[in-house]
This record gives C-alpha cells, sequence and structure tokens, in this order.
C-alpha cells in the first residue's frame, strides 16, 4: 500500500507532478510497493497529494510511459505497478561531478556496487598521463558493476594514485565520499570525454545486454582543490538506461 504522500513544495521550480513521480518511484524502490499493487483512485490520491487531478495524471501518465505503471480501463482497473522491467532511464547530469550514488539518490532509486576487480596494478598509459604518474608506476584499479534499482546500468573501471590503504576500505559506495573523507582529496572539477561504442562480449555479459550492443563511453580526468588529478576512470553506460545531460549557460562578457 502506497505510504504518506509527501508536502509537495511549492516554488521550487521542480513541478508538482515531477514531486509526484519522485515520491512513487522512491516508495516502489523501498519496497513499499511492489509489482501488482493498485493506487488509490485518482480522485483519492489526487485529494491526499492536493493536487488536481490533472496534474496527478500527468505524473501517471509519464511513469506509464517509462513502464512503472500499468493503467488498466474500467471500473476494476486503475493504475498498477508494474513487473520489472528493464526500468525507466535515469538522469546522469555530468555538470556538477556528482559520483553514481548521488546521482542515483537524486533519482531515488537505491545505488549498488559490484566489485570485479580491486587490486595495485602498473599505471597503463593513458592513466599514467592522466594521474602524473611514470607508465608503470603503481596505482589503485577499481572495476565495478553500477546498479539502480537492481538493474545493472554502467560499468565503472577506475585509477586512483596510489594512496595507502585505498583497497582495504569499503569501495561498494561512494569512492568520491571516501576520497574526500580519509584523503582530503575530494574531486572537485573533472574533464570529460563521451564516445559512442559497441559492447564486447565480456562487458555486454556483465551488463546483461547483447555483444555489439551500444554503450556511451565517458573517459574521465578528476581533479582535487589545487588541480591534483585523483582519478582516471573509463565508465560504460547503457544509453537504454541512462540518459546523459549538460547544463550550459551563456555568460556575460567581462
Amino acid at each position: 500500500m502506497v505510504g504518506t504522500p509527501p508536502e509537495l513544495e511549492r516554488g521550487t521550480g521542480v513541478p508538482a507532478h515531477a514531486q509526484i513521480e519522485r515520491w512513487l518511484l522512491a516508495s516502489i524502490a523501498a519496497g513499499e510497493l511492489v509489482p501488482g499493487d493498485r493506487l488509490p483512485g485518482e480522485r483519492e490520491l489526487a485529494g491526499r497529494l492536493g493536487v488536481s487531478r490533472m496534474t496527478l495524471r500527468q505524473a501517471l501518465a509519464s511513469l506509464e510511459r517509462d513502464g512503472v505503471l500499468l493503467r488498466v480501463p474500467g471500473r476494476s482497473g486503475g493504475a498498477f505497478v508494474a513487473e520489472p522491467g528493464p526500468g525507466p532511464r535515469v538522469d546522469c547530469d555530468l555538470t556538477g561531478l556528482a559520483g553514481f550514488t548521488e546521482q542515483m539518490r537524486r533519482a531515488h532509486l537505491r545505488a549498488e556496487a559490484r566489485i570485479l576487480r580491486a587490486a595495485t596494478v602498473p599505471a597503463p598509459a593513458a592513466a599514467a598521463v592522466a594521474l602524473g604518474v611514470a607508465p608503470g608506476s603503481p596505482v589503485h584499479e577499481v572495476a565495478r558493476v553500477r546498479s539502480a534499482g537492481r538493474s545493472p546500468v554502467a560499468l565503472e573501471r577506475s585509477y586512483f594514485p596510489d594512496l595507502p590503504g585505498l583497497l582495504d576500505q569499503d569501495l561498494t559506495g561512494s569512492l568520491y565520499a571516501l576520497l574526500a573523507a580519509r584523503y582530503d582529496l575530494e574531486p572537485r572539477t573533472a574533464v570529460e570525454h563521451l564516445d559512442p561504442v559497441i559492447a564486447q562480449p565480456a562487458e555486454a555479459a556483465e551488463l546483461g545486454i547483447e555483444p555489439g550492443a551500444p554503450l556511451m563511453l565517458i573517459e574521465r580526468t578528476a581533479y582535487a582543490a589545487g588541480g591534483t588529478p585523483v582519478e582516471y576512470a573509463l565508465d560504460l553506460f547503457r544509453p537504454d538506461r541512462v540518459r546523459i545531460s549538460v547544463r550550459s549557460g551563456v555568460t556575460e562578457p567581462a
């Protein structure tokens, strides 16, 4: 059964229908709503939320398009939580350098990580250049499959400087938070390059897709304050699950 509706925030720039979508997605991610559950009727739910039925229908229609809800017409119909499929696409905004864990939190999805490799290795040429070390110098390599709502969405491979004790830490959460808390090396800026690629067999197996399926490669070098390089990463995202966005603006001439 759907939980207590939130108090919708007014004047924040986030439309009411988007807040309703986030609430319902969070309820599903938390297990408060499970596949097959029927939402309250539109009149009742709109009243509990304090919105018009038109606003509520806008939210329900969006979730239906994303495959989260199934709406059945008729007296015995209604809006039902759909069986889990690939799931809706998640918006990942590269503008603010938020890590995957934070991006999933904003989308009200649970971020999970499965460690494929965590080892100290000789720095590959590209990683050495990015991190400012000699080729073959020891660096830490961490490869993880990242999931949102239990569905794999990305394959991350990151290289870090030879920081003492890094591989002894919990590597299933936010690595950026770990860099900040333990080493005072919070990533502040990054240079990122995007390229469309196709999935190789090993990558496809980890991401649950067919070999040759399209992927989006993001090559990133992240820097702490003062321009110290702290990460070189090669991230592969499933474009059917993740939509990459970058915000831009016009600066006034000096």
